[in-house]
């Protein structure tokens, strides 16, 4: 989904073949040529399973992100999803987030709303920089605090550059611990990253806005699938918390989203795509 992960709301709302574990990013990172894009995604309920299954799902996804390799990434993003648990049980839920990322990894800003029932339940409001061996994590809300992460880490966008280059070089597994500020702005997250096989540009094009974008049908594009674990939890056989599958494209776009909650599964339909041209820099 562009370079994020689907952000938690309400019930929740990386180089080699092998799959080993992922260094900290260089001073000068790779180039990748992200396009400046905002997409919208509407969501329906695809599956469900457990005891007690969810019977409808509707909602929708604004993603809008922008910036070059000089000024560093900027990601607004609000997902509103209607959940119908049965038996007259039904909320909305509304996660509204928007981030800041550095081309060269090493700065992090971040800022989200979760809205339940159109009452706030949750803020968070930080930012995370790399030194040295660590990285410092700053947060204004839900608290004030400062604390320590490994260096390690992966920020979201520089996640979703690793994952284009690995599959450019033909890798299906990607693995690492991400930071993305989610939650309560303190949970780092094991990732497994699944890259399937490349879908060439003439292949049959996709029956959704991407499939209209004249840019976009030039370029190749990959199946996706990112799980994420607990990283706190380290006993026993973990299940991830959620995972997201999508077609990711060369330039960051991604498309037939399905968001998986362990109790049910989301799709998310490309509805809408506006392209921008990328600024220069200078």
């Amino acid at each position: 989904m562009g370079h994020a992960r689907i952000l938690n709301v309400a019930w929740v709302v990386l180089l080699t073949s092998a799959g080993a574990g992922l260094a900290a990013p260089a001073q000068k990172p790779d180039t990748i040529t992200f396009a400046s894009h905002r997409a919208i995604y509407d969501l329906k309920l695809a599956s469900a399973r457990g005891n007690r299954p969810v019977e409808a799902v509707r909602g929708r996804i604004l993603y809008d992100f922008s910036g070059n390799e000089c000024e560093g990434y900027a990601l607004q993003f609000r997902q509103v999803s209607e959940i119908d648990a049965g038996e007259g049980v039904r909320m909305t839920t509304d996660m509204r987030a928007t981030t800041w990322e550095d081309a060269a990894a090493n700065a992090f800003r971040f800022n989200s709303q979760n809205y339940v029932d159109q009452k706030l339940k949750s803020s968070v409001d930080g930012r995370a920089e790399r030194e040295n061996a660590q990285v410092g994590v700053k947060l204004e809300k839900p608290e004030k605090k400062a604390f320590e992460i490994t260096a390690q880490i992966i920020f979201p966008t520089d996640h979703m550059r690793r994952i284009i280059l690995a599959a450019r070089e033909g890798k299906t597994l990607l693995q690492g611990p991400v930071f993305d500020g989610s939650d309560n702005g303190q949970k780092v997250y094991d990732t497994l990253t699944v890259i399937g096989q490349p879908i060439e540009p003439s292949a049959a094009q996709p029956d959704d806005a991407a499939g209209k974008d004249e840019h976009l049908s030039k370029l190749r594009r990959w199946p996706v699938s990112i799980s994420y674990f607990d990283k706190s939890k380290t006993e026993g056989d973990q299940l991830p918390v959620y995972g997201i599958k999508f077609e990711l494209y060369e330039n960051g776009v991604s498309r037939a989203l399905a968001l998986d909650y362990n109790d049910f599964v989301v799709s998310g339909t490309m509805t809408a795509l506006e392209t921008r041209p990328t600024k220069p820099c200078q």
